[in-house]
């Protein structure tokens, strides 16, 4: 492209922000893998690290391009990048020309598609068959993730001679870093899924603690980490945008780990691990979509609110009889809605030209419309879309282990492994009998 010159900062920092979000798929791992039984862990893993494999080669095949196609409309691209053709040698080009290969731009939004389907599998712990979840991700990627993405990320190539930005870009719908796309997503997905395949046996009658804690706080470490890449690393370049949605990443999950401890002890009486490191994901997850419109003490604000509102969020499942093993749909579904509709109050000019002023700014209601648009658009649509496709996999090849399995573990029925030879793994693990509460335990 005549007059651009490839700018190997901005290069390098997309490159190593892409590296950083990979990250964020085995930090899930962890995370999710520390809140399960002793029984379940190695298959908690293998769930994240399977929609890898899948979404990867599916992403390169397709999906890439229907996501981010050219000759699309507002609701999907097209095949004409399938495989990635035609993107050597070429800059990234979405809603205006970035000093970037436009390969390192496809390999950041694709750790952006993996994460979200991995992060779907903390709602369906302890009870999926493997097969059954492959499929499923497969699927749901193509019909749910892929759309979804174009809706939200793709600016559209006018000015090249391309069409088809996202009908919510095209609304105006401010996400910076996939609040809907990824964690509104996928927590109404997770949400259709656990009413489909049902409750665990035994919950609400017998404790689910997390056998490793230690795994929980390194998962959410990992998560954190990686975090800065999927904010900063959206900004496509090593500037000014990228140091503000860094700084904001950083107050706004400090912030919301006070909330969600504050919250457990007022509410608890005691502050605990598993609080610190559940605040943290679900400031992160609230930041995500504002971190390039709001001032910082604007984050702090958004990452304290869905510190507490987060917290509150997880015992609904008590509530309303729904089996979310780990949580999905309390911290990732609520905290990117939270994070969405904060938007509309304390987006500012004043940091981002780019953006638009919220109802604090002077900027009315209009904003927390589009927002609140955008965001339930995406719930309804990825919970139908998801209802159907679980309803059907579950009336052909299933969806459930046999309770059998469930019962004696789904690491050695599923994978024919068991994470630890210390006797008999099959129970509540080493961390059964501590006084440490779990988002899964009977409460």
């Amino acid at each position: 492209m005549e007059g651009i010159e490839l700018s190997t900062g901005d290069t390098a920092w997309v490159l190593m922000a892409a590296a950083l979000v990979l990250l964020m798929t085995p930090g899930v791992a962890f995370f999710y893998g520390g809140m399960v039984r002793a029984k379940a862990v190695l298959n908690m893993m293998m769930m994240s690290f399977l929609a890898i494999g899948i979404v990867t080669v599916l992403w390169v095949a397709f999906g890439y391009s229907l996501a981010f196609g050219d000759g699309g409309n507002g609701f999907i691209g097209d095949l004409s990048i399938s495989g990635l053709q035609g993107l050597v040698g070429q800059f990234a080009v979405n809603g205006g020309v970035y000093p970037i290969p436009a390969l390192i731009f496809a390999m950041f939004q694709l750790m952006f598609a993996v994460l979200t389907v991995a992060l779907i599998t903390g709602a369906i712990a302890d009870r999926t068959k493997f097969l059954a979840w492959g499929i499923f991700a497969a699927v749901w990627v193509t019909l749910v993730y892929f759309p979804v993405a174009h809706w939200v990320f793709d600016f559209g190539n006018e000015e090249l001679g391309g069409s088809g930005a996202g009908w919510l870009t095209t609304l105006g719908v401010l996400d910076f870093a996939g609040g809907t796309a990824v964690h509104i997503n996928a927590g109404a997905a997770a949400l259709a899924l656990v009413i489909v395949i049902g409750k665990r046996v035994g919950f609400g009658r017998v404790p689910m603690k997390p056998h490793s804690l230690p795994f929980v706080v390194l998962g959410a470490s990992l998560l954190f980490f990686g975090w800065f890449g999927f904010n900063a690393g959206s900004a496509l370049g090593a500037g000014q945008v990228a140091a503000l949605a860094f700084t904001n990443t950083m107050v706004a999950t400090a912030a919301g780990i006070l909330g969600w401890l504050l919250v457990e002890k007022l509410r608890d009486g005691h502050a605990t691990s598993l609080g610190a490191a559940s605040g943290a994901v679900a400031a992160l997850v609230a930041i995500t979509p504002a971190c390039a419109f709001v001032a910082p003490w604007g984050a702090i604000i958004i990452g304290l609110l869905a510190g507490v509102i987060c917290a509150f969020a997880v015992t609904l499942k008590y509530r309303l009889g729904y089996d979310d093993s780990l949580d999905v749909v309390g911290v990732h579904l609520v905290g990117g809605i939270v994070g969405c509709l904060l938007i509309g109050f304390f987006a500012t000019t004043e940091v981002n030209e780019l953006g638009k002023d919220g109802v604090l700014y002077g900027g009315g209601w209009g904003l927390l419309g589009v927002q609140a648009l955008g965001a339930f658009a995406v719930m309804a649509y990825s919970f139908i879309i998801t209802l159907i496709l679980a309803f059907i996999i579950k009336a052909t090849i299933g969806l459930r282990i046999s309770r059998d399995d469930e019962l004696s573990g789904i690491d050695v029925a599923a994978h024919a492994e068991s994470a630890y030879e210390l006797g008999d793994s099959g129970g509540g693990g080493v961390f059964a009998g501590v006084g440490h509460h779990s988002h899964g335990e009977d409460k």
